[in-house]
């Protein structure tokens, strides 16, 4: 079985991304939420360009993918739920939402040291959020997080099967909740109880610092809320909140060669 979902994962992702953007980006093209500041022809190059960079890096660095790791740890049976023996249904959801937990701390140890915070800088600058900027990470960020989860799965023992689902419902949801799509506000409300919607998360990419380090979660909204990070809504309104960095030119970090070097540049004011 673990096998089995090894074959299928990269089928399955690249899928399941390739349907998410393309649906997210005609919703956005069809009922954007606010007006962007630059064309998608000049902020969607770099950002796709950097997601296909960070694909090759994990690819190279890790050919089996986490899902293979999981399912290698399931067959010498090493971690939690291996050893204790768990309910391979009990252990794939405990699994999905420890590792949905662990990437909201993750992104708070990003905002919260300073040298993090440089690696994941790049992914704030961006002037717009779309659907886009949900491929826009530095590879750094991508080995670091990679890492990170790597631990987290071999601690649970989580099952591939939980790892694959987590892996796509993480991609996707990203997607969506960078999209500059215009939800109907009850819809909006009704889902945010549950996972992290596009008004959500866009407060995270507010100029004012108090509202970007708020809003953490990918999937789940609920870590926010029971760890006092929430901000229901920003300050100046969805239409004219300034998103982005202060310091940072609309047009500026929108080729590879500016973000790739971004960590290496001060802070800016």
């Amino acid at each position: 079985m673990p096998e089995t979902v090894s074959l299928f994962e990269p089928v399955l992702r690249l899928g399941s991304f390739a349907l998410a953007l393309a649906v997210l980006a005609a919703a956005e093209a069809l009922a954007p939420r606010r007006r962007l500041t630059l064309d998608r022809l000049i902020r969607w190059p770099g950002n796709l360009g950097i997601g296909m960079l960070n694909t090759f890096v994990v690819r190279l660095l890790l050919p089996a993918s986490a899902v293979g790791f999981a399912a290698l740890l399931e067959q010498e049976q090493v971690g939690l739920f291996n050893i204790s023996q768990t309910s391979p249904v009990v252990a794939g959801l405990l699994a999905f939402v420890a590792l949905d937990f662990t990437i909201y701390l993750q992104h708070r140890a990003l905002h919260h040291f300073p040298l993090l915070w440089r690696m994941h800088r790049m992914h704030h600058v961006d002037a717009d959020v779309d659907v886009s900027t949900a491929l826009r990470f530095h590879p750094i960020e991508i080995v670091f997080s990679l890492g990170v989860k790597l631990i987290a799965i071999a601690l649970l023992g989580a099952p591939a099967a939980a790892v694959l689902a987590f892996e796509v419902v993480l991609n996707v949801c990203a997607m969506f909740n960078h999209s500059n799509i215009a939800l109907p506000l009850g819809l909006d409300r009704a889902l945010r109880l549950a996972v992290v919607t596009p008004d959500m998360h866009r407060i995270h990419h507010s100029v004012r610092r108090v509202e970007t380090d708020s809003n953490f979660g990918f999937n789940l909204s609920v870590w926010d809320r029971l760890l006092g990070t929430y901000t229901d809504a920003p300050a100046d309104g969805q239409e004219q909140m300034i998103t982005g960095l202060p310091g940072y030119a609309p047009a500026e970090g929108t080729r590879i060669h500016r973000m790739l070097a971004d960590p290496l540049e001060g802070e800016r004011n």
